[in-house]
């Protein structure tokens, strides 16, 4: 397995592309206008506006149009000892930010209210855990994190813990000891995934970056406006490098120089070995996300129905904390001996795909999939774990139930931005209107072929003469790969008669294939 991070720059903004095996599982968009938005993991210094005892939360002014939401639960035990820390550092009693002689106050009530312990135009620390959807403001926390690469930074706790996806008790054990012998006196630290086999020499690096950074916040604590932020996230190249980079990865190609730098300086901090694989682009002929055929998935894989191989297609169609995913076998031939095991085929196709599709639209709330319906309880329970298997890699926090007695699956994904939309759809050159994306309709004909091809000695092609023409030029043209994957040659007319995504296929008589 191989990844591929691709990063385009423009003059207002960044996309990010990541590619398994050349096929893009993440999209991810950063406005170079820092002041538009929030990301999760920002810090600001804000102003309680009001507390709402009948919610048990407080709404609170983070310098956005609608207020943040703060709820009870989000407060964390340490609230107290945080309050007071904040007053004391504003007021420029604190000089010493390391909390190593800093004594704690006791924790507050976990069933409390929260009138009891916030008031309005109360200053307190908040971190973004969820940005702005739709009309709703950011949800925010004052339990406070900062992330690195080997472990999580939390301030006013004590507490040590390891990641369960370390499955080896040897390995939790050493880590803990580990991080208990080197943690700053006044944080609690959680250790990542990735720590797993690391040297104390790493760990500790990286918890001195993190307590630099909180030092770092503190100090502009004094000056800071009210609202405002006080420490930002790592740009968003450097936050999916820290969150997800291992060997696996084969390549981080730029086409931005200034981008380009940042990047290997970061990759030299946290993988001194992997600092090659950096590349700038710098082809003035072929953009980046065409380089890589990034912009051909991205047509083919947002629209309301995203093809898949044999003929197999799902239906996406979505609401505001609903998803529902419909997977259909299409009209095909296959080569299964019963309509089970062709269940149990297309099923598992569509699995895969899911998978990726909710990593890339970063889909969150509740999925509901209705997959083909299978009567034997272990192609159900196969079907079931090879989705568990797929979404093994999503970074979201997430719940699959086992099939339903109606053959629904159902899934809960954690939410913290807002979906990702992309128009797929065209002008129709033709007429008023829109149009799925020309570069669809090669992919259509290629997957109706696949599918007839095996039942007729011999196949016309009708089509627009425009497509016709890229059909067959070039050496070897889309054509001759039809030739060298069904071993028969298909004769393609042009019609000037026809739509520009019109095309019919008709055999050796001149009846139409439907």
């Amino acid at each position: 397995m191989n990844k591929e991070l691709i990063v385009r720059s423009s003059s207002d903004a960044v996309d990010f592309a990541l590619l398994k095996d050349g096929k893009l599982i993440e999209l991810h968009h950063e406005t170079k206008d820092e002041d538009t938005g929030f990301n999760v993991g920002d810090i600001y210094i804000a102003k309680i506006r009001k507390p709402v005892p009948g919610l048990n939360a407080a709404f609170v002014n983070i310098g956005f149009e609608k207020d943040a939401f703060l709820h009870y639960h989000d407060l964390g035990p340490n609230l107290s000892s945080m309050l007071k820390y904040i007053k004391l550092v504003s007021a420029g009693k604190i000089k010493d930010f390391n909390l190593k002689n800093y004594p704690f106050e006791p924790e507050i009530d976990k069933d409390g209210a929260i009138v009891d312990v916030l008031s309005a135009n109360q200053s307190v620390l908040v971190q973004i855990v969820k940005e702005p959807i739709s009309t709703k403001g950011p949800r925010i926390s004052s339990e406070l994190s900062l992330a690195g690469r080997y472990v999580v930074l939390v301030p006013f706790s004590d507490r040590v813990s390891v990641s369960q996806k370390i499955e080896s008790k040897e390995e939790k054990e050493r880590l803990k000891k580990l991080v208990q012998s080197i943690k700053p006196k006044g944080f609690g630290v959680i250790v990542r995934t990735v720590a797993e086999g690391k040297k104390v020499a790493e760990l500790d690096r990286d918890l001195q970056n993190l307590l630099d950074k909180w030092i770092a916040m503190c100090k502009r604590i004094p000056t800071a406006h009210h609202p405002s932020k006080v420490l930002g996230e790592l740009n968003k190249a450097s936050s999916i490098l820290r969150d997800i980079f291992n060997d696996s990865f084969s390549g981080i190609h730029i086409d931005d120089e200034d981008l380009f730098y940042h990047t290997k300086d970061y990759l030299q901090e946290i993988a001194p070995s992997k600092v090659s694989i950096v590349k700038h682009y710098q082809s003035k002929e072929l953009p980046l996300f065409e380089k890589y055929n990034i912009e051909r998935q991205i047509k083919t894989s947002f629209g309301r129905t995203v093809s898949m191989s044999k003929g197999a297609y799902l239906i996406i169609e979505h609401t505001e904390a609903l998803h529902v995913i419909d997977v259909n076998s299409g009209n095909r031939s296959n080569k299964a001996t019963n309509q089970e095991d062709t269940a149990l085929e297309v099923n598992l196709i569509a699995a895969a795909e899911i998978a990726r599709q909710l990593r890339l639209r970063d889909m969150g709330g509740i999925i509901v999939v209705d997959f083909i319906d299978m009567q034997n309880p272990e192609n159900r329970k196969t079907l079931y774990d090879f989705l568990k298997e797929e979404m093994s890699d999503d970074k979201a926090k997430h719940k699959i139930l086992p099939p339903s007695k109606f053959g629904l699956i159902q899934i809960t994904r954690q939410r913290v931005r807002p979906e990702v939309h992309i128009k797929t759809n065209e002008d129709n050159p033709n007429e008023n209107g829109e149009i799925e994306a020309p570069i669809l309709v090669i992919d259509k004909i290629s997957a109706d072929l696949e599918r007839i091809i095996k039942e007729h000695k011999s196949v016309v092609l009708n089509t627009h003469p425009f497509v016709a023409a890229y059909l067959t030029k070039g050496f070897p043209s889309i054509r001759s790969k039809w030739l060298f994957e069904h071993k028969k040659w298909v004769k393609i007319i042009p019609r000037d008669a026809y739509t520009y995504l019109e095309y019919h296929f008709f055999d050796a008589t001149g009846k139409e294939i439907k």
